[in-house]
């Protein structure tokens, strides 16, 4: 994915909403930028208080990042919230906006713990309806005490074919400085995504940027001047859990993604940035901008603010280690297999070693993914990849950061798991396959078909990429001939980093068809206009 080059970050937002909490730095100059930075989130916001949650103690509980829900099916899904203080979580649900007939769930108790967020799994709701909630926050030590709901609404997953599915693809937000900028509206890829009224949204990694420092303004080529809301913990490479959770505040702040949170429900996974650029287990940093030299130490910090600020079911490997791969099933036509192609790959290399059981996924999560693909029933099977397969991703002069390498002949390396996946796929007759990604800041259609490439011993199939939602636009990757793709389509810049101002920003959408099991999938620019879009049909291995 693109490293963080300098240059800035586009971010709007608007209306009532949160307070950046302070990070602790030194005395003097940093006292001073900390003030400078509060007051401008605090334009940004209208002026609301900005007392960090731990002081924050008057008054009653409030809500003010918004709501989200994630990982939602045809009988559960989960409702995340932030509090300003100590409270207990209560969500109520309803098939109607009124909240006649309202089911109550308990939730757990915010604290300081967590950063005042929470998440309450909803079960044994009804398939193929709207539903309605709201959030409530209660004193506990006064439960009567309760701070104003906020309400939310989603569509759970259909338990029947004839219904149809469609949802929404990207990732890459708040990139290479391109952050809140209330001068263009902020982000405004999410309200645009937010008017399509899709059942989900899967976020393909790079939800944040935890390396990407956000300056209060660039200047553009052409002399124009984009303008950033700026954070404490955006004014620094996060290093600390606090400068992560900020990370994730940053994004929230904008009143575009809080809109789009209250009625689109997420499915979401990380890729590197959510912790630093090209990272990888054992890293050890050489890098001035970094206190900590361990990856693996901040990698740590960086998972627990991510499960503490998305809608992620708490699932957990021996020994406590968080999970983010996992198979969410929405109804008969459709299961998403998010993939981890972060946490248990090997170090970046010239990727050309000959035998290679660790790869990009893992053993343990390619027998997992197996698995998972054999007794899959649906019709479809999207794999979730938070990177892409034979784009070409360098890390530096001769290491690499993705799968392929370059080399156009037999598989090597990362590729040699990826060949091993694919003949799986073949030889047990798995149909429906098709990958999605983000990644590399452009949008294309890429089809992979045995009789182009190197290795031969797979079905065709299709990868399909999208993004940046709000980030720097790149140049497209070169292609490595391993596994035979083409290049269908493609819309890229042809400078490194343009800004949203310069170029659109891209995002998927996936629509199948509940009658005839066809799925279209369409990549979209920013403005409406669709780009390129492709039909394929149901019951095949690949296409």
């Amino acid at each position: 994915m693109p490293h963080p080059v300098s240059g800035p970050s586009s971010h709007p937002v608007s209306g009532p909403s949160p307070s950046p909490s302070p990070v602790p730095v030194g005395p003097a100059r940093r006292g001073v930028l900390r003030g400078s930075l509060a007051a401008s989130a605090a334009l940004a916001l209208g002026g609301v208080g900005l007392a960090a949650p731990a002081f924050a103690l008057s008054g009653r509980p409030r809500a003010a990042w918004g709501v989200q829900t994630g990982d939602v099916t045809a009988s559960s899904g989960l409702v995340w919230v932030r509090s300003d203080r100590p409270a207990r979580m209560v969500v109520e649900t309803s098939a109607t906006e009124s909240f006649r007939r309202a089911r109550r769930h308990r939730g757990p108790l915010l604290g300081a713990g967590t950063d005042f967020t929470g998440t309450t799994a909803l079960r044994g709701l009804p398939a193929g309806e709207q539903i309605h909630y709201r959030v409530t926050l209660a004193d506990p030590d006064d439960p009567l005490r309760t701070g104003e709901p906020v309400t939310g609404t989603f569509r759970t997953a259909p338990d029947r074919r004839r219904d149809g599915v469609r949802f929404l693809w990207s990732g890459d937000i708040a990139g290479q400085g391109w952050g809140i900028n209330p001068d263009v509206g902020g982000f405004r890829a999410y309200d645009e995504m937010r008017r399509l009224d899709p059942d989900f949204f899967l976020c393909s990694g790079d939800a944040i940027y935890a390396d990407g420092v956000i300056e209060p303004s660039v200047t553009l080529p052409d002399g124009r001047i984009w303008r950033n809301v700026t954070t404490p913990e955006k004014s620094k490479v996060a290093e600390t859990l606090d400068e992560y959770r900020g990370n994730f505040r940053y994004n929230l702040l904008d009143h575009n993604v809080r809109a789009f949170n209250a009625r689109v429900p997420s499915i979401v996974q990380w890729d590197d940035h959510e912790v630093r650029n090209n990272w990888y287990p054992g890293q050890i940093l050489d890098d001035p901008r970094y206190t900590e030299k361990d990856v693996d130490v901040l990698a740590a910090r960086a998972a627990r603010a991510f499960g503490e600020y998305t809608p992620v079911s708490p699932l957990h490997l021996p020994g406590g280690r968080g999970r983010v791969h996992r198979v969410v099933r929405y109804g008969p036509l459709l299961d998403v297999f998010v993939l981890d192609m972060r946490s248990y790959r090997n170090p970046n290399s010239p990727n050309r070693q000959a035998d290679d059981t660790t790869g990009i996924l893992g053993a343990e999560q390619l027998a997992w993914l197996k698995r998972e693909l054999a007794a899959s029933t649906a019709v479809w099977k999207v794999l979730a990849a938070d990177m892409p397969i034979g784009l070409v991703v360098p890390d530096g002069a001769a290491d690499f950061e993705a799968i392929a390498q370059g080399d156009p002949g037999a598989p090597l390396g990362r590729e040699l798991q990826i060949a091993e996946l694919l003949r799986f796929v073949k030889h047990r007759r798995i149909t429906g396959t098709l990958w999605l990604t983000a990644d590399v800041h452009y949008t294309s259609a890429q089809h992979y078909a045995p009789e182009r490439a190197a290795f031969k011993d797979f079905a065709p199939f299709w990868e399909f990429v999208s993004g940046p939602l709000a980030a720097g636009g790149f140049p497209a990757n070169a292609l490595d001939g391993t596994f035979g793709p083409e290049r269908v389509f493609v819309r890229a810049p042809e400078r490194a980093n343009l800004s949203p101002m310069e170029s659109p920003q891209y995002f998927g959408e996936v629509d199948i068809d509940g009658h005839s099991g066809d799925l279209t999938v369409r990549l979209r620019a920013e403005g409406g206009k669709v780009l390129f879009s492709k039909v394929l049909r149901p019951g095949r291995v690949g296409q």
